[in-house]
């Protein structure tokens, strides 16, 4: 293959996801009076937390949507967080619920999210909502792989008979992908730090996807040519510059894009579509909720 790669431009795909969430609020508020709530609860003062929380509301407000902050302080005790989560539980106004991760080492991440009502649970992290997903039940589904299957759609729209390798086993993205991509009528491989052979692995896929934490560790050499490579990594890593930084990816970027036929970059690839994706869920959440359809304009996002 001759030439560089398409670039799968996430922040485009994302603005055209949130029109649509803003179209689809406004439908909900006409036909029904309803305005869909998302309530975001951060523990502790980690900048980076804080930054991409105050995002999460200024996203929510700007879709037409209520926006629910709650800031608990970094000693707060696991009791005082699950009590908030239940308070939310029981708040009507509320649709959907996230707790920011990661979380205090006083806290036990795994009992604050067993604690969320699945039915308020938009990041579809609850074990119920991943038993839907796996034995395709209707579930709020995590907004990452949402969001990457969104993209690899955005290049072909039919996935079907693709050959898909995801690199990573995580319950956040690898796992979830992995049971969306099979909704997709794709063959999944999923693949990790123990796979033998991984790059041999990765040379099969006509969909390659990137989620290992590893900075530019997928190469060139690694990629079959013409695949699509969704890249969900997020490294920062030194920069040429002296003293400097800069945010990276699980793949070689300008390696893989003289092979493959499109490429999302970091940032600004999957990055913008977990926003996007995490607002869709919670207007599905309050449609489930009020027993209402989803609006006709997010039913295939």
């Amino acid at each position: 293959m001759t030439g560089e790669a398409r670039i799968i431009d996430g922040k485009v795909l994302a603005g055209e996801v949130l029109d649509r969430v803003r179209a689809a609020v406004e439908e909900l508020k006409a036909a029904h009076g309803l305005v869909p709530g998302l309530a975001v609860v951060l523990v502790g003062d980690d900048p980076a937390s804080r930054v991409y929380v105050r995002a999460k509301g200024k996203r929510t407000v700007e879709a037409g949507m209520r926006s629910f902050e709650y800031l608990l302080p970094a000693d707060a005790t696991e009791e005082e967080l699950l009590e908030k989560v239940r308070a939310l539980n029981a708040n009507p106004e509320v649709h959907g619920i996230l707790v920011q991760l990661p979380l205090p080492s006083q806290i036990d991440a795994a009992k604050v999210i067993d604690t969320i009502d699945p039915d308020k649970d938009v990041d579809g992290f609850h074990v119920i909502n991943a038993g839907r997903l796996m034995t395709g039940q209707k579930a709020l589904v995590p907004c990452t792989p949402r969001g990457c299957v969104l993209l690899a759609r955005r290049v072909r729209e039919d996935l079907t008979g693709l050959e898909a390798v995801i690199i990573g086993r995580s319950n956040i993205v690898g796992k979830p992908l992995g049971q969306l991509l099979l909704n997709e009528n794709c063959t999944v491989t999923i693949a990790h730090s123990r796979t033998r052979d991984l790059p041999e692995v990765t040379r099969r896929a006509d969909l390659l996807v990137a989620a290992v934490g590893r900075p530019e560790m997928v190469r060139g050499d690694w990629v079959k040519p013409g695949a699509i490579v969704i890249d969900v990594g997020i490294n920062r890593v030194p920069a040429a510059e002296e003293g400097r930084t800069k945010l990276v990816g699980d793949v070689a970027f300008d390696e893989v894009r003289q092979v493959a036929s499109a490429i999302t970059p970091v940032p600004g690839g999957v990055g913008p579509m977990t926003i996007a994706m995490l607002l869709r869920n919670t207007v599905e959440a309050a449609c489930m909720q009020k027993g209402l359809p989803m609006p006709g304009v997010l039913r295939d996002v």
